[in-house]
């Protein structure tokens, strides 16, 4: 039979320590739980129940947004704006073509309007009283439709969308035949002929 050489005490050593390294990795202990902190002084007594939980917040209900209407002047008709015309007639004074501060306000209002809807061809349509000759109620017609189309031109509408023309004292507005009819009578009035 054969026998072992005996080890050598320095390789002794070193098996001894590599046993006990490899123990000791083997054999760790568990990392140590913190314990929970205690609370606050004076918050809590022994027995007493923890606070309630805050309330939920209110959510504000969702309200979905109106829905965009129609503009409804330009889903009208020509018949139906012109039956009830957005733009306002300018008035002058017996025998005049003047456009006077209250007529410069109305065209102001009406400038704005075509500015607004921008595709509107518009007649500018000059009106007298039945005083005066039908000719000279004609020319003086043309003066007052020409008169309120010079003016909105100047405030930006392009010339192009306003026409004019005169009927004199051919259709009155108000049948009667006094100062108050007559008043009425004596204007520019516009008709939209294309939107």
């Amino acid at each position: 039979m054969r026998t072992r050489p005996a080890a050598s005490p320095a390789a002794l050593s070193i098996l001894v320590v590599l046993t006990m390294v490899l123990g000791a990795a083997c054999h760790r202990s568990a990392a140590p739980v913190p314990r929970p902190a205690p609370p606050p002084a004076g918050q809590t007594s022994p027995g007493a129940r923890p606070p309630a939980p805050p309330e939920p917040v209110a959510e504000p209900p969702i309200v979905p947004p109106e829905p965009a209407r129609e503009d409804t002047i330009a889903a009208a008709s020509i018949d139906d704006l012109n039956r009830n015309s957005p733009l306002k007639p300018v008035f002058f004074d017996y025998d005049s073509s003047e456009v006077d501060s209250t007529g410069q306000g109305a065209l102001d209002a009406d400038a704005a309007v075509l500015k607004k809807y921008s595709s509107w061809s518009v007649t500018i349509e000059g009106h007298c009283d039945e005083r005066g000759t039908a000719e000279y109620n004609l020319a003086l017609g043309e003066r007052r439709a020409v008169a309120a189309r010079t003016y909105l031109v100047s405030l930006g509408i392009s010339a192009d969308r306003l026409r004019t023309v005169s009927y004199g004292k051919e259709f009155p507005f108000d049948p009667g035949h006094d100062e108050a009819a007559w008043a009425k009578n004596r204007r520019a009035h516009f008709v939209i002929t294309a939107k």
